[in-house]
Order: structure tokens, then sequence, then C-alpha cells
């Protein structure tokens, strides 16, 4: 194999992929990267193993952007399972008994899901990815090991109900980052009375993305190499909501070096996109309260 290939391709783009459940984010992200012969690839914030769904995937220098994109707003279809509860959050954890699923009424349920509305306080799960003192917290969780976690601020924007049959809750949730669906769902159960745990999840809404817009693997793996970088968008298109800053020659040239530059139209503080002369996109800038841009993540 030549060096060239064990490299891969310098290709610049991002592939909004719907994850298939069962695949780790970390997997779904390498077969894309293999997919591709990217150099490099990142994505924009994982989702469970058994969750699908939405996971834009970044190739080249557009992994520069993915941090700009995981305090986006999220949207997920999720079916939970009335009356246990699970030590993971969802069916692939040890379920136990919680309470009786014999008198749930749909009323008092949707009740139930208004007092979730808005800004709560999240407990997160211990089989997540966040850390105590450097080890991500699942790894405890898999030794039997559970430590104190502080709870968190989320905003729930909408939970809309779809149906309750029998012991089976389906909804539709609206959420900021940092939501923990799985222990949405026990929370909920648990004020019914009855527990409840996760059995389906699928990430249906990432920023303004949606889920008719994503491609599976099985959608792609047969593709030729122009016919999958067509799928891709560009970095810019992931950040919609940025204002954009066209700069002149010289402006150009001491953005792509590392220096800041003078701009007259920018008196806050907030981040930016940024165009060259040709007007290439060329990156994210942060403006300041003097009129100044400095380079933030700025493309070769």
């Amino acid at each position: 194999m030549s060096k060239r290939n064990k490299k891969g391709r310098e290709i610049d783009g991002v592939l909004i992929l719907d994850k298939a459940s069962g695949h780790s984010s970390n997997a779904a992200l390498q077969d894309i990267k293999r997919l591709f012969d990217a150099n490099k690839a990142g994505h924009t914030g994982s989702l469970d193993p058994l969750a699908s769904g939405l996971l834009p995937i970044c190739l080249g220098q557009s992994t520069k952007v993915a941090q700009f994109l995981l305090n986006d707003d999220k949207r997920y279809f999720v079916r939970g399972k009335l009356g246990q509860i699970s030590n993971t959050g969802d069916s692939e954890g040890e379920l136990n008994q919680y309470g009786s699923t014999n008198n749930l009424d749909e009323n008092a349920l949707r009740n139930t899901l208004k007092e979730f509305i808005g800004e709560i306080n999240q407990v997160p799960p211990m089989y997540s990815a966040l850390k105590k003192n450097g080890m991500p917290l699942y790894k405890l969780a898999r030794k039997g090991i559970e430590v104190e976690r502080k709870a968190r601020k989320v905003s729930i924007y909408e939970i809309q109900f779809i149906g309750l049959e029998k012991d089976i809750l389906t909804l539709e949730v609206s959420c900021s980052k940092g939501t923990y669906i799985r222990t949405l769902v026990e929370d909920i159960g648990k004020s019914m009375g009855c527990g409840g745990y996760v059995i389906e999840l699928r990430r249906i809404g990432f920023a303004h993305f949606n889920i008719s817009q994503g491609r599976t693997f099985e959608d792609i793996k047969g593709m030729s190499l122009t016919e999958l970088d067509s799928l891709l968008i560009g970095s810019d298109e992931m950040l919609p909501n940025l204002q954009s800053i066209y700069l002149d020659h010289d402006q150009s040239c001491d953005i792509k070096f590392g220096r800041k530059i003078k701009c007259n139209e920018l008196n806050t503080i907030q981040k930016v996109k940024l165009y060259d002369v040709n007007n290439k996109f060329v990156g994210i800038g942060e403006s300041n309260n003097i009129s100044e841009v400095l380079p933030k993540r700025i493309f070769n």
C-alpha cells in the first residue's frame, strides 16, 4: 500500500449520516472515514449504540468546525417501556421492577409531561461519557462503581405525546445540548410511579437538519468516490446562524497567518464565518467589542 493511501485523501466536507442502531458513534465514524478514504474525520457529538439517526461526520479540515456544532439543539423520537427501570437507562441494561402500570391514565401522563417542559435539572446517568477524575463514568459503572453526579440544567422545548399502548410510551422531544433522553424517560416514569427505560431512540433533528436529509451507510457503501463526494456539504452550511464576513486581500492574508484584523461592521463579541477575497470559506473568527476579528479555527 502506498504512503498516500495510508494517509487518505485530503477531502473537506460534512456527511449527514443516519447512524444505524447497534453501532457506536466511533465505529460509524471509522466506517465513513474508510469509505471516503479520508485523511481525517470527526463527529459532532456521539449517539448511544442503541440509538439511530442524525450524526454529522466532518471530514478533513471540516473537523475544525465540529466543536461549534456541539451546542446545537436536537430532536428525538423515543419509545419507552414503563413499569421497570434499567441500570443503563435503556434495554441493554439490567432491568428491575419499579412500579405497576395497571392504572396508567393518559390524561395524568399528559399533565406529567408538561412538568418537564422548560429548564429542568437532570442528573447524568452513570452510563455516560462524562468523566470523573479523567475516567469515563460508563467505565466505572461497568465495574459496579457509582459516584455522585451533580444535577445539570437542560432545556426541554417540546414533548409531543404520540401514543401510549399498554406500557409503551411514544414521544418526540426537542431539547438543548446535554439532555439525556434515557434520564428523561426514567424521570417521567418515576413521576408516574412506575419508572421507565428507553427501548428505541432515534435522533430525527440536529440543528437545522432533519432525518430526511440523512444517508445510511447501507445507502452509500456501494458508491464511487465521485458519487460520495457529491453528498458532502460545506462546513459553512453547518453554521447558518453565524454572520458571514467577507475579507479583502490584505485581511485574507492576515487572518490565514493568525493575525487579527480590523472589521468596522462588528462591535460585539460573537463568532463569525470568514470568507477570503475569492469568497471561499476559510474558517471561524471571533469579534471583540473594539471592531476586531481574531482567528479561532482557520482552514489551511
